[in-house]
């Protein structure tokens, strides 16, 4: 098992800065914001051959036990007690804070494996407050600048000790994964699953209950998750990177720089995911924000399932279930069929129900047609409803094949492929989807010019 470094500091001292630095990727949102971040967000880090992983956490406040201060640092406290290595951040420029010595006393029960990192130390501004550091009483402070990357050496010389003894201890076994769904084909390989919605709707309590532990912040407030948290966990024996993300409102109502780039986290982790899970309110039904974060996930190809939140206290439940299934199949056409599955985050229940779900979507969203089906199956189709005439002239459809998975896209070749009306491809994608039970998925029908390429025969 790797080192641990956990980066821990009060908020707007550089420490997701830091944590972009040392993973080498634009992981973590940084803004002049304080409390940009309140989860604990973890990535693969490197400084030179030195490898280990990181976790960026939320500034340290202190607060009641059920305030949002309170539980940012129930998560902070978590992340010490998991860390081989703490690297307590301070703002070189602005000096030692109180509040600097009063997390400092804090960490000093686990002093021996807390590092002090002057950050900000580029040129002569932070001299003093470098200096200032040795007064912690935590050791020697490690001088360096994460916007500039300068003192990477230094921080590599004061880690090295800690990973040369970790990798001497005894191997850490992993935990125990949870049950699979009986009679469901699993992926292979790691499966990324995204997590995604209006905000408010229980998407981060529903990541809870899937890894079985309170991995990231929920509460009532809305607008918690501000970025796009990954977290690593498996499904007996299924790895898969679940993200939870930021809830995304209408452009009309998001307001600020903030929201703007959570906004864009989320998009780019919807476009990473192979499946995404869009969580509902139960309580308020399907919306129109609903639908266009459902929209947005299919156009981007990716496979989509429906998580009703909320399903413990929805009343007329049977109704409410077959109405939502209607107005998906009518609002989301080019993916008809998404499974929809009532769940409750809180209580728990329907989770092993989602994860079957989860991965039939998958499968099919990876699956491949043979030639030799697909061109029964076109015959059948152009017998039964032929293309409409173009200008007088008949649209011949000679051949089909998938070009590719991921998802099922399919090359058709025609004698006029640019006179294939939309109406008549959205058709084919239909039959496609009943007769292929690709149900859920988005299908890409591509049409071709020219003559079957596997025949030499001519009209």
């Amino acid at each position: 098992m790797a080192l641990t470094v956990a980066i821990v500091g009060r908020p707007n001292v550089g420490k997701s800065t830091l944590f972009n630095r040392l993973v080498g990727k634009q992981l973590a949102l940084v803004d002049d914001t304080p409390g940009v971040t309140r989860d604990r967000r973890e990535g693969e880090a490197r400084i030179s051959d030195l490898s280990f992983r990181a976790i960026d956490t939320a500034g340290l406040e202190e607060g009641d036990v059920d305030s949002l201060q309170g539980r940012m640092m129930a998560q902070t406290n978590q992340a010490v007690d998991l860390a081989d290595v703490v690297l307590l951040v301070i703002d070189a420029r602005a000096g030692i804070t109180a509040v600097d010595r009063h997390f400092a006393e804090l960490l000093r029960r686990d002093a021996d494996k807390v590092l002090v990192i002057a950050n900000k130390c580029e040129g002569r501004v932070g001299e003093q407050g470098y200096l200032d550091a040795f007064s912690l009483g935590l050791g020697d402070p490690v001088p360096l600048s994460a916007m500039e990357g300068h003192g990477l050496a230094d921080l590599y010389e004061a880690l090295r000790p800690a990973a040369e003894a970790h990798a001497s201890g005894p191997a850490v076994a992993p935990g125990g994964d949870l049950p699979s769904p009986k009679g469901t084909k699993r992926p292979e390989g790691l499966l990324h699953l995204a997590i995604v919605g209006r905000p408010n709707v229980g998407k981060s309590t529903l990541a809870n209950g899937l890894i079985g532990e309170e991995r990231l912040l929920t509460g009532p407030e809305p607008g918690l998750t501000r970025d796009a948290v990954p977290l690593d966990w498996s499904y007996d024996g299924v790895p898969i990177r679940l993200v939870d993300t930021a809830g995304l409102r209408r452009r009309s109502k998001a307001t600020g720089k903030l929201e703007g780039m959570s906004a864009k986290d989320t998009h780019r982790a919807i476009r990473y995911a192979e499946v995404a899970v869009l969580v509902l309110d139960g309580t308020e039904g399907l919306n129109r924000q609903d639908l266009a974060i459902g929209r947005h996930t299919v156009d981007e190809g990716r496979a989509l399932v429906v998580a009703v939140n909320k399903w413990d206290v929805v009343p007329h439940r049977r109704e409410a279930l077959l109405s939502l299934q209607e107005r998906l199949d009518q609002s989301l056409p080019q993916a008809r069929g998404v499974p929809v599955v009532p769940i409750s985050a809180l209580e728990g229940t329907g989770l092993d129900k989602l994860m079957n779900a989860v991965f039939g979507s998958h499968e099919r969203w990876n699956r491949r047609l043979s030639t030799g089906r697909l061109n029964r199956w076109l015959g059948e189709i152009e017998a039964h409803h032929p293309p409409p005439l173009a200008g007088g002239k008949r649209v011949r459809l000679r051949y089909i094949t998938q070009v590719k998975a991921r998802p099922p896209t399919f090359a058709l070749f025609s004698n006029r492929p640019a006179e294939l009306a939309e109406s008549y491809l959205r058709y084919m994608a239909n039959a496609l989807r009943e007769d292929f039970d690709l149900t859920g998925v988005p299908i890409r029908i591509r049409p071709r010019g020219g003559k079957n390429p596997y025949s030499p025969d001519k009209d």
